[in-house]
């Protein structure tokens, strides 16, 4: 059996379970989306946002690139951020990233000639080690150094949310959504969060938007 193939069947059986248990589930399913959440979270093929908090199809809405990253001239990560915030009205924005993941190793390490379009990517984790690389090299271990790592891009990622339009306009309009960072253990399941902003959190006032002068004044 080929792998593909493998992969259909599986669905089939999962259908045919789901109506089993609840009949009315795709009727339902098909209606209109309504998530509370809004996931950005690491591409791993370890990480499911679903499956690890176990969610059903329709609770979150789901966003995942290489290292779970927020950049502002990612056309695609803000067009899903704009429709999450502004047309699903989502209540809480999730960055989630995990431990011993494989992007923010390849950060920590020299760029391969190969690998041009994967250096453009991690450059941005690489700003982050630079600007907190004296706390990280003194660490006693790579997988501290790679998990320290880790933690600090889930909080940059964060912080990153906070400084575009979608967020602050949602803010000011809505008081939403919450966002928060938290981190997996892919050792023992559980995450744990590290960071919470609420609507309303300070600014570093080089960040925020301001409504344009009045040229008729």
């Amino acid at each position: 059996m080929k792998p593909c193939e493998k992969l259909l069947i599986e669905n089939k059986a999962w259908a045919a379970e789901k109506i089993v248990q609840e009949p009315d589930f795709f009727k339902k399913l098909s209606g209109d989306q309504t998530p509370e959440f809004l996931w950005i979270g690491c591409a791993d093929s370890r990480v499911p946002a679903e499956i690890i908090v176990n969610a059903e199809p329709g609770e979150i809405f789901v966003h995942r690139n290489i290292a779970n990253q927020v950049i502002a001239t990612d056309f695609n990560s803000q067009s899903v951020l704009q429709y999450a915030v502004d047309v699903l009205k989502v209540r809480h924005v999730i960055v989630c990233g995990h431990y011993n993941c494989g992007g923010i190793k390849a950060a920590l390490d020299k760029q391969r000639v190969d690998l041009t379009l994967v250096n453009k990517w991690l450059i941005h984790i690489k700003d982050i080690y630079r600007i907190h690389q004296n706390e990280i090299e003194s660490l006693d271990t790579q997988e501290k150094r790679v998990n320290r790592l880790v933690e600090l891009n889930i909080i940059e990622q964060v912080q990153r949310l906070s400084h575009t339009a979608i967020i602050q306009n949602a803010w000011k309009r809505e008081q939403r959504p919450v966002l928060h960072g938290w981190v997996y253990g892919l050792d023992n399941g559980v995450i744990n969060p590290l960071v919470t902003l609420p609507p309303g959190t300070h600014i570093n006032s080089i960040y925020q938007f301001v409504e344009p002068p009045d040229n008729d004044s």
